[in-house]
C-alpha cells in the first residue's frame, strides 16, 4: 500500500467558520464527480465544504471518507471517518468504501490466476483428457463424489449442490457414473467418504465424533488442505484455538490464495481476542474475492471496531485536548502489542506544539476539522501499515476455480455453488495409489435397450437411459422403469438434456461401439423416413386432401409414432380407416403435421393437414401401431373436348355447392366453419392440383355422408367421376332438405 502524504496543516486563521450553509450547487458537483470516477475532484469539494462550515454535517464527513477510500487516500480517509465517529457512532454498513479500499489496496484481484474450466473430450479434440480431469466436477474441481447430474445435464458432486434449496432432494446420485467412480478410485472415494462423515458429524453438533473421521482422512492425505481446515473448524467448535491455528496456519501458508482458509483464520484468531490479526485475514478475503458481501459486512465490522471503538463513537461535547486522544485510540485499540512511539507527533513537519493546538482546536467542531484536514494523517498511516498485510507473491501455488466464490454465494437459487471447503489442489490427493482406469460397454448399458447408452439421459432419481427408450416408457407411464419413481415433473418440462458427462466418457473410452452404435441408429432413422414403405397409419377418421385435420394423441403408441414423425423430419403419417377383414382400409389420405402441443400428462394435440392420396398395398404393425407399402393416386389427366366439358361441370358442380351451403341455417353454417374453415374458392385450372380441386375436398368432408360413400370418392382417379359424384350427391341432399322443409311448412297450416 502506498497511501497519499500527509498534507501540511492549514493555517487555523485561514479556516472558514461560515455560519452559511454549503452551496448546493457544489454539493452536487462533488457528488456529480464522485458517480463519474473523479474521486480526488469529489473529495477536494467535500474537503472544502466542510472547512467552510461552522458545524461540520456528519453526511458530509462519510462522503468525504467515501471520495477519499475510492481515490486511494486511506490515511485521510480514516481521518475523514473519525471526523464522522465525532458527530455520531459509526455504523458497520457505513463503512464498505473504506473496506473495499483496504482489500484493492492488496492487489490480489489481479494476482489470482484465472478460472480453468473442466476439459472435455468433444469431437475433434486432438489430445485426449485424463481421466481424473474428466471426472472432476467442474464446481469443486475434485474427482467427483456421489455425482449428482442437473436438469441441465451437468454433472456435480452432490454437496456442490446440497446447500441450494429443494435442489438436493430433487436430484439423486447418479448410479452409472457413480458405480464406475468407486471402481476405478477406491481410495479417494474412501477418502472423501471420510470427510462427508465428518461433516455429517459436525452438522449434528458432534464435534468429537466428526474429529475422529477427520484423522482418519488426514491418516490417508496428510496434505489435504480442505482436510486440515475441516480440523481448524472442528478445534474451532471444541474452543481449542491454538491447534486449530496451527492447521489454518499451515493452510494459509501452502495456499495463500485460498479464501476459506483466511475466513476460518479470522475466526480462530477471533476467538483469540486478537482484533487486528482478524481483520488482516478478512481484509485478505475481500481482496480474493471482493464480490463476497459476507466478506465485506464481517470486514467493515472489524474496521469498525479496531479503528472506531465505543469510546470514539461518542459525541464530543469536552473541551479536551484532541490531538492526545486519537494517539491513545491507536496505541491502546489498534497496536497493543507494537505501540506507536511515545514521542511521536501527530502533526510530523508542524512547528506548532501540542499546547498550541490544545487552544486552536477547541471545541468538537474543530475537533473534527483536524481529522478531515489531515492533520492524524501519519499515525494513520503508521497503524494502517501495522494492520494491512503484505500481499502475497503470484508466484505462490495457484489455487483451483472454485476459490473464486465462497460461502456467500451458496443460497443463490439459480446457481449451483462453488465451494471452497472441497476446493483443494489435486496434487493433495493425487498420490494415493488407484487401479488402472478402464471401462468396458457394460458400464454404460441401456436397462432398457441392453444396448450402449445413445444419447444418454439421466433422471431425477439417478437412472440413465438412451433418450429413445426413456420416451418411449414415459408413454405408458409417468414412471422410473427402474425404481418406479414418479417422473410427472420430467414428463411435463421435457427437460430431456444429455448427460454430458457420460457422453463424453463413451466417445473418449468407448469409440468404435459407439461408431457402429451411431451406424445403428442412422439405419433405423432412414428407415422410419421412407414414405412408401413401412409408412405409419394411424388407424382414426376419414381425410381429405387440403382439408385440415386436428387429432389429440393419447395412446401409447400412437404419441411413439407422432415423435418419430418428428425426429425423422418427414412430418408425415398416413390416415386410414378401420376395415373389418383387411386391419385397414384399402385409399387413405397422407397427412403433414404442422404443429404439435404437448401436455404435462404426455398426450398432445396435433394440427395435421391432408396434403395427398394413397392406396395401401400391405400393411403390418411396427412397435404396436400400423405401417404399410403404399403407392401415391394422381387424377388422370383430360385434354381437347374433354377438357371442355370438365370445365363446364366443374364450374356448375362448384355453383351448386356454394348454393347448398348457402341454405344452411346459421348455426349448422357456423359449426362448419368452426371446424373446417371457410370453404376454398375455385380454382381457375380444374386439373392443377394432381389431387384435384380444394374445394370439392372441402365439400365432401362437410356433407352428411357414410364412410363407405367418402371412400369410394376417395379413391376415384378420375376428376370427372367425382364431380359428377359430388352433383348427384348435392341433388339428393337437396331434394331432402326441401321435403322436409314442404312437411314443415304444411304442418304449420294445418295447425
Amino acid at each position: 500500500m502506498s497511501p497519499e502524504p500527509a498534507p501540511q496543516p492549514p493555517d487555523p486563521q485561514a479556516v472558514s467558520c461560515s455560519l452559511e450553509e454549503p452551496p448546493a450547487e457544489r454539493l452536487e458537483q462533488g457528488a456529480a464527480a464522485f458517480l463519474a470516477g473523479e474521486y480526488e475532484e469529489a473529495a477536494e469539494l467535500f474537503r472544502s465544504l466542510l472547512a467552510g462550515l461552522a458545524q461540520p454535517e456528519r453526511g458530509l464527513c462519510l462522503q468525504l471518507g467515501d471520495a477519499l477510500s475510492r481515490a486511494g487516500r486511506l490515511p485521510e480517509a480514516i481521518g475523514a471517518f473519525r471526523g464522522a465517529a465525532l458527530l455520531g457512532p459509526l455504523q458497520p454498513e457505513e463503512l464498505e468504501e473504506l473496506a473495499s479500499g483496504l482489500a484493492r489496496a492488496l492487489g490480489l484481484r489481479e494476482k489470482r490466476p484465472p478460472a480453468v474450466a473442466r476439459p472435455s473430450c468433444a469431437a475433434g479434440s486432438p489430445v485426449p483428457v485424463a481421466p481424473r480431469d474428466l471426472l472432476g466436477c467442474p464446481r469443486c474441481g475434485r474427482l467427483l463424489y456421489k455425482p449428482v447430474t442437473l436438469a441441465s445435464g451437468l454433472t456435480v458432486c452432490k454437496r456442490c449442490v446440497e446447500l441450494v434449496p429443494g435442489r438436493a432432494q430433487a436430484r439423486r446420485v447418479n448410479v452409472v457414473l457413480n458405480g464406475l467412480l468407486e471402481r476405478c478410485f477406491p481410495a479417494e472415494c474412501r477418502l472423501r467418504k471420510l470427510a462427508c462423515q465428518a461433516r455429517g458429524l459436525q452438522r449434528q453438533q458432534q464435534p468429537e465424533a466428526a474429529l475422529l473421521r477427520c484423522q482418519q482422512a488426514l491418516d490417508m492425505a496428510p496434505d489435504d488442505s480442505l482436510l486440515l481446515l475441516l480440523r481448524a473448524e472442528l478445534y474451532l467448535t471444541m474452543k481449542n484455538y491454538e491447534q486449530a491455528l496451527r492447521d489454518a496456519d499451515a493452510v494459509c501458508q501452502r495456499e495463500p490464495l485460498l479464501t476459506k482458509g483466511h475466513h476460518i483464520k479470522a475466526q480462530i484468531l477471533s476467538g483469540l481476542g486478537r482484533s487486528k490479526e482478524v481483520l488482516k485475514e478478512f481484509i485478505y478475503c475481500l481482496a480474493l474475492n471482493p464480490e463476497c458481501n459476507s466478506a465485506k459486512k464481517e470486514t467493515q465490522k472489524v474496521i469498525c471496531e479496531v479503528f472506531f471503538p465505543a469510546s470514539e463513537n461518542e459525541h464530543q461535547n469536552s473541551t479536551a485536548s484532541t490531538q492526545s486522544e486519537p494517539e491513545a485510540h491507536c496505541d491502546d485499540q489498534m497496536n497493543p502489542q507494537h505501540p506507536l512511539e511515545e514521542g511521536s507527533n501527530a502533526n510530523t513537519g508542524s512547528s506548532e506544539n501540542p499546547s498550541e493546538k490544545s487552544d486552536v482546536f477547541r471545541d468538537a467542531s474543530s475537533s473534527v476539522l483536524y481529522f478531515i484536514l489531515g492533520l492524524h494523517c501519519e499515525e494513520d498511516k503508521r497503524a494502517l501499515e501495522s494492520v494491512i498485510p503484505a500481499a502475497p507473491s503470484s508466484t505462490l501455488k495457484r489455487q483451483l476455480p472454485s476459490d473464486t466464490q465462497d460461502e456467500c454465494d451458496r443460497n443463490t437459487p439459480e446457481k449451483v455453488p462453488k465451494k471452497d471447503t472441497d476446493s483443494s489442489p489435486q496434487g493433495n490427493v493425487n498420490s494415493l495409489e488407484e487401479p488402472e482406469f478402464m471401462i468396458d460397454v457394460t458400464d454404460f448399458e441401456c436397462a432398457l435397450c441392453m444396448r450402449l447408452l445413445f444419447e444418454p439421459v439421466t433422471t431425477p432419481c439417478g437412472h440413465t437411459f438412451c433418450l429413445k427408450c426413456l420416451e418411449r416408457c414415459l408413454d405408458h407411464a409417468p414412471h422410473c422403469p427402474l425404481c418406479k419413481d414418479k417422473l410427472s415433473e420430467l414428463l411435463a418440462t421435457r427437460n430431456f438434456n444429455v448427460t454430458v458427462l457420460t457422453e463424453e466418457l463413451i466417445f473418449q473410452y468407448l469409440p468404435e461401439e459407439l461408431s457402429a452404435r451411431k451406424r445403428t441408429h442412422d439405419e433405423e432413422m432412414s428407415e422410419l423416413s421412407n414414405l412408401t414403405r413401412d409408412v405409419p397409419i394411424f388407424v382414426c377418421a376419414m381425410a381429405f386432401p387440403t382439408v385440415p385435420c386436428p387429432l389429440h394423441v393419447f395412446e401409447p403408441r400412437y404419441r411413439l409414432m407422432i415423435r418419430r414423425c418428428m425426429e425423422t423430419g418427414t412430418k408425415r403419417f398416413g390416415m386410414c380407416l378401420s376395415a373389418e377383414n383387411a386391419g385397414i382400409s384399402e385409399y387413405g389420405c397422407m397427412l403433414e403435421i404442422k404443429d404439435v402441443r404437448t401436455f404435462p400428462d404426455g398426450s398432445s394435440v396435433v394440427d395435421a393437414v391432408g396434403i395427398s392420396r394413397f392406396r395401401v398395398l400391405n400393411h403390418r404393425h411396427r412397435d404396436g401401431y400400423n405401417t404399410a407399402d403404399i403407392e401415391y393416386l394422381e387424377d388422370e389427366k383430360v385434354e381437347g373436348a374433354e377438357y371442355e366439358e370438365l370445365a363446364a361441370l366443374h364450374e356448375s358442380v362448384y355453383q351448386q355447392a356454394v348454393s347448398w351451403f348457402a341454405s344452411l341455417q346459421d348455426h349448422m353454417k357456423k359449426q362448419i366453419l368452426s371446424h373446417f374453415g371457410s370453404m376454398p374458392d375455385r380454382e381457375p385450372e380444374p386439373q392443377s392440383n394432381s389431387s384435384g380441386p380444394a374445394w370439392s375436398w372441402w365439400i365432401l368432408a362437410v356433407l352428411p355422408l357414410e364412410r363407405k360413400a367418402q371412400l369410394a370418392i376417395l379413391g376415384m382417379a378420375s376428376l370427372k367421376e367425382r364431380l359428377l359424384a359430388i352433383r348427384r350427391i348435392l341433388v339428393i341432399i337437396t331434394r331432402k332438405m326441401n321435403s322436409r322443409q314442404e312437411l314443415a311448412n304444411n304442418a304449420e297450416r294445418d295447425n
